[in-house]
């Protein structure tokens, strides 16, 4: 269960970084600020990198400011702070000129400015300063005619390094966050009334076995769940995803906590993309709250393979479902003080190693 290698991706100047934020981030930005960290021997390595939303003038110091802590956690050489906006160009009024009289300015540098300073409270140097508009960038420092608001550079074409590792790893870029929670939106109408009778069904013979014996039924519980990870191994010989009758015993069993627990071990081995398509068909299937376990699975295998904004979705998804959910809001806690997924590996072995210890010693 070694971590497979990364690619270590390099990105040479601003118009590169401009082009590859859908694959940093998993989706298109839209009205966001992002900063990237970059670091390595180089300083040209691409490191953790967070978005939020475009705030409002009034909020923007404190949005930016839980973004420069969050970048920092990767201990970054520098930053590039970036904003991708088609908002249009400010007016902003000449020196010594009568009233009325302005020129044209790229929007948004009040964000940008309350970013640099928030990083450099925190001994950060920023890179440089970018913005993303209309399949085009800027930089907000550059003074040649370039950068002119007018202007700007289009955006590099082609297939980068960094788009060629994210489709390695499995990141699929979305057109917009939406897409990525539609992605394992609840099924609804029939279909949903269907499973939610065959899963209570079921969850009626899930109790009476544990109550007769719990550790058999445990037992049982975790065969089952092997078995559905085996039905949706790439080029299993059944193409089609489980049927309801296959995933109703395994919403119940991921129900007992020592089954979860042991099965976030199969994000770490060779099953981890069959898995994480099982964990996908509970989360979407499940009625609440029985998705909330597959759900916070998910999030586990997506944060793993470096997609933190399906972590971050499947999370939502889960807390949702069931607030308390302690889980989830221990990983939830993880990925908003961007927990390296090095080290959740290293809690996830740990804490299957103490399923195993309970395991033997009952």
């Amino acid at each position: 269960m070694d971590e497979a290698p990364r690619p270590t991706v390099r990105l040479s100047y601003p118009g590169e970084i401009a082009a590859a934020l859908p694959h940093l981030i998993g989706f298109h930005p839209h009205e966001s600020v992002v900063l990237v960290a970059l670091g390595g021997p180089s300083g040209r390595r691409v490191g953790l990198t967070v978005r939020g939303d475009l705030p409002g003038r009034s909020a923007a110091p404190a949005v930016v400011g839980v973004l420069a802590r969050s970048v920092a956690t990767d201990d970054p050489a520098g930053v590039i702070v970036a904003v991708v906006s088609e908002a249009p160009d400010d007016l902003e009024p000449l020196p010594g000129q009568p009233a009325g009289e302005a020129v044209a300015g790229l929007p948004h540098r009040d964000v940008v400015h309350d970013a640099v300073v928030a990083l450099a409270g925190l001994g950060i140097p920023v890179r440089d300063t970018i913005l993303v508009r209309r399949g085009r960038w800027w930089s907000y420092d550059c003074p040649h005619p370039c950068c002119a608001p007018d202007a700007g550079a289009p955006l590099p074409g082609g297939t980068t390094e960094l788009a060629a590792a994210a489709v390695a790893g499995g990141v699929v870029v979305e057109r917009d966050r939406a897409a990525l929670a539609a992605r394992i939106a609840r099924i609804d109408g029939p279909a949903l009334a269907a499973m939610e009778e065959l899963t209570w069904r079921v969850g009626d013979r899930h109790a009476r076995a544990a109550r007769g014996d719990r550790e058999a039924e445990a037992a049982r519980s975790w065969e089952l769940v092997l078995r559905a990870v085996q039905r949706c191994r790439p080029g299993a010989a059944a193409a089609t995803p489980p049927a309801d009758r296959e995933l109703a015993p395994v919403l119940w069993a991921l129900a007992d906590l020592r089954v979860r627990d042991r099965a976030l071990g199969l994000a770490l081995g060779d099953d981890a993309p069959a898995a994480e398509a099982l964990w996908t068909e509970c989360t979407r299937r499940a009625p609440a709250p029985l998705d909330a376990a597959p759900a916070t699975l998910l999030a586990v295998s997506a944060w793993l393979r470096g997609d933190g904004a399906m972590a971050n979705v499947a999370l939502e998804r889960a807390l949702d479902s069931r607030p308390t959910y302690t889980l989830a809001q221990l990983l939830a806690r993880g990925l908003a003080a961007c927990l390296p997924p090095a080290d959740l590996r290293a809690m996830i072995t740990a804490a299957i190693a103490d399923v195993d210890e309970d395991r033997v010693a009952g």
